[in-house]
């Protein structure tokens, strides 16, 4: 018999109310009220990944020592109005914001800044681009500079230093017991950053469509985004090493996953998927993670854990958080295929995807133009893409085209947003950054692989002081 402090058995309808399209969240998770003519509003947020390294040699700024990570979130949670300080264990993790967002640690050192959610691109510039500044000056105080991107370029993978995460270490594990097929994890966890934007749903129906789409979408976004070309200052041969990475960080959770191109996809089809999976790491009793069953969730609905527990409700929203895939889905969709850009093209990604996923008409074109793409081609585009950018092809196609033919519609569907109000007119320019690379034909990471070729000795510090956050 259950103990009386064991949380109930967990029901089919509790793993979908997880889901906004079941549960009607906001951005955030946090429910939120309608909007205009009786309809739900959609909101938009962002989580910003940085490199805190060194201005001068790029070198990657280590967790302790006074002038290290550790004391950046003293320093925030000390003079921060209202900010509160997130431990694990005994560690100091992050930082929760009076204004709702927050700002973390992953695990090789990269500093997060998670938004609240707002109504639109624009605010959420705004507000994420102020944040991001205040975090950047504290740092400066300390000595070291924030430089977002799509890697720590010039980390080699021995020469990182792990936060200390009660989950790091376990993670670790679980991609070493993989074999080849997890032999990307600890690059990713350590030396990869991204920017990774929240769309809301508002319906199981607009779940399905939203994912389906975004989920094709996603590919050939990745070829306007590359930007991780390095490995220790150096070229890898890549033009992301953090793309070509993550093919080897557990396929099964990560990257494209079939059921969610489905024409068929809905809530259900994603529980099932994900009942299929194992948990990784769960809660332990002294707060920190601990190591859990090599078991799918859905298998552990029913023997329990080994000590006797039983998975409730907080289990199954880590076990969805432990889940890399392009889109991965929660409270929100959150769209992850794509390297960090610069700092100058920083809201790039929250304007395409919103642009794409806002606007009906939009999301529909880019539905159809991308219709019938195997989950194989995908994949086989993706690995492509990590080599060449917009020279790859995607089922036959230039990317290239695919991708400025996906940016023609973003710009259409902010546009019309701008037009009911929906969006501010400033949020246009944010996708000028990308009609650069397409009229160009060079991509963030080959610009920076000819800055190093004009002076290699140079380039960290050159690097650092043109893409920092001011």
């Amino acid at each position: 018999m259950a103990s009386p402090s064991a949380p109930p058995p967990l029901t089919r309808a509790a793993l979908r109310g997880v889901f906004a399209g079941a549960a009607g969240a906001g951005a955030s998770g946090a429910s939120v009220v309608g909007a205009g003519a009786g309809g739900p509003r959609e909101l938009v947020g962002v989580e910003v990944e940085t490199a805190a390294v060194d201005p001068v040699t790029g070198a990657a700024v280590p967790y302790g020592g006074p002038r290290g990570l550790r004391a950046l979130l003293e320093l925030l949670a000390a003079e921060w109005p209202g900010a509160a300080p997130l431990s694990d264990r005994a560690a100091l993790t992050g930082v929760r914001l009076a204004g709702g967002g927050t700002v973390t640690l992953e695990h090789g050192g990269a500093v997060e800044y998670s938004s609240p959610p707002r109504s639109c691109v624009a605010e959420l510039a705004r507000v994420t681009d102020t944040a991001l500044r205040e975090v950047a000056a504290a740092a400066r105080r300390l000595g070291f500079a924030l430089v977002p991107g799509g890697q720590y370029p010039f980390t080699a993978p021995h020469e990182v230093s792990w936060v200390p995460h009660s989950r790091t270490p376990v993670m670790r594990r679980h991609f070493e017991s993989l074999g080849p097929a997890g032999s990307g994890g600890p690059w990713v966890m350590s030396l990869a950053l991204s920017t990774q934007v929240s769309l809301d749903v508002t319906s199981p129906d607009d779940l399905a469509d939203k994912l389906r789409t975004l989920a094709a979408v996603s590919t050939p976004a990745a070829a306007l985004f590359v930007n991780a070309p390095l490995e220790g200052g150096r070229p890898c041969g890549l033009l992301s090493r953090r793309m070509d990475s993550l093919r080897r960080t557990d396929p099964a959770r990560t990257g494209v996953i079939p059921a969610m191109l489905r024409q068929d996809v809905d809530v259900e089809k994603v529980v099932d998927w994900a009942l299929t999976l194992p948990m990784i790491h769960r809660a332990a009793p002294d707060g920190g993670r601990c190591p859990a069953p090599a078991a799918g969730f859905g298998t552990l609905l029913t023997t329990g854990f080994p000590d006797g527990g039983r998975p409730g409700l907080a289990d199954w929203r880590s076990h969805l958080s432990q889940i890399f895939s392009d889109v991965r889905v929660r409270e929100t969709l959150e769209l992850r295929a794509v390297d960090g850009p610069p700092y100058r093209a920083l809201f790039a990604a929250p304007a395409f995807f919103s642009g794409l996923g806002y606007h009906p008409p939009a999301r529909e074109a880019a539905r159809e133009m991308l219709h019938g793409i195997s989950p194989r081609e995908h994949r086989a585009a993706l690995e492509e893409i990590a080599r060449r950018g917009l020279g790859a092809r995607l089922a036959g196609r230039p990317v290239r085209e695919v991708a400025a033919e996906l940016l023609r519609l973003s710009r259409a569907g902010l546009r019309a947003r701008v037009a009911t109000g929906a969006e501010r007119p400033e949020a246009l320019a944010f996708l000028d950054p990308l009609d650069e690379v397409l009229d160009e034909g060079v991509t963030f990471a080959e610009r920076m692989l000819a800055e190093r070729a004009r002076d290699p000795a140079g380039f960290p510090a050159r690097h650092v002081a043109r893409h920092r956050v001011p």
